[in-house]
């Protein structure tokens, strides 16, 4: 059976923050008190702390209290569980498997697709999702400050083909809203940019991280705003988050969703298809699901493609077409993804 989308056995583990960086602050680092707070078998996180000396654990309390406690083969525990299967080397994976050192034409600037470019805002996340494709990616030499960003912002303003810049990092939305703003209204002054995208997992991980500076920002210049979250099984999904993302829909941002074909996760037809009817009913489009990078360390979770192609095939069966994502694959130096299905 489909894990339920609102646990009825979760733990305690979401304190009353009156402000998202003080949740974000909270984040659990320790396997051991991540073990203690969902009652797991202490040599779990004794595997856990092994695995995680090169990728720490980071996980905030929010998520922490969507996971069925005692079940060390849950879904979202399995997304942020550092795993001795992480140490081993695979043949095919990389530290750097989408070729982003060749596409970064200024400090923080990467130029991977036609017509948009990509702003490494921040390292920083709120969650260290083990598959993280940018896991090993060199953070400390994206610029900080907006000055930081001139050389990127000339850049951007020379390539006049350029009509989107998309906020990674990391984590764009865990720079303050101000920050962001300023960085915003400094896009906004160059004439052939007209769409702002940005990608987080903050609504679904810290949902009170959707503020009214937050929406501000967002509708406060010309660009039209874009957010793209990534939510890889329903049950990452409570009351809470369902709010946020209805709060950027209510505001008139387009809302997608991104999610990674993750083995033993959401490679089941049931919980792939829940997931997608969830979304819709939130007025979130399924936009993508990606077929995993092949960074090192993440090789326990990827999905045969074959496997991925029949799971859309049967998504496609059952859903409306607005429901199903495209099925995708990045292919280093390609200037657009290769649809598999």
């Amino acid at each position: 059976m489909v894990s339920q989308t609102l646990q009825t056995d979760t733990v305690s583990a979401a304190p009353l923050c009156t402000d998202w960086r003080a949740a974000l602050a909270d984040a659990v680092h320790d396997p051991a008190e991540l073990c203690r707070l969902l009652r797991l078998d202490p040599s779990v996180a004794a595997a856990a702390e092994r695995a995680a000396d090169g990728f720490p654990l980071l996980v905030p309390r929010p998520f922490i209290g969507r996971i069925r406690p005692g079940d060390p083969q849950d879904p979202l525990l399995a997304q942020v569980l550092p795993r001795g299967a992480e140490l081993a080397e695979s043949p095919g994976f990389s530290a750097d498997p989408l070729g982003e050192a060749q596409a970064t034409v200024a400090p923080g600037l990467l130029c991977k697709y036609q017509g948009r470019s990509l702003m490494v805002t921040t390292g920083r996340c709120a969650v260290h999702c083990r598959f993280c494709f940018r896991r090993h990616f060199p953070h400390h030499a994206s610029p900080r400050t907006l000055a930081d960003w001139e050389p990127a912002m000339r850049r951007l303003a020379a390539e006049r083909s350029i009509h989107e810049v998309i906020l990674s990092g990391g984590d764009p939305l865990t720079v303050p809203d101000e920050q962001l703003a300023r960085l915003a209204r400094r896009l906004a002054q160059i004439p052939h940019l007209s769409r702002l995208r940005v990608h987080t997992r903050l609504p679904v991980m810290i949902p009170r991280r959707v503020t009214d500076e937050l929406l501000g920002w967002l509708r406060g210049t010309r660009l039209s705003p874009v957010v793209v979250v990534q939510v890889n099984h329903p049950a990452e999904i409570d009351t809470a988050v369902a709010a946020a993302l209805g709060r950027l829909v209510d505001a008139g941002i387009p809302v997608l969703n991104q999610a990674v074909l993750l083995r033993g996760i959401n490679d089941r037809i049931d919980v792939l298809a829940q997931l997608c009817e969830r979304l819709a009913d939130l007025r979130v489009m399924p936009y993508y699901l990606h077929q995993l990078d092949p960074v090192a360390g993440t090789a326990h979770f990827q999905v045969p493609e074959p496997t991925g192609i029949r799971l859309i095939a049967q998504l496609r069966a059952r859903l409306p077409g607005y429901a199903v994502p495209r099925y995708v694959r990045e292919i280093p130096g390609q200037t657009s993804k290769l649809v598999l299905a």
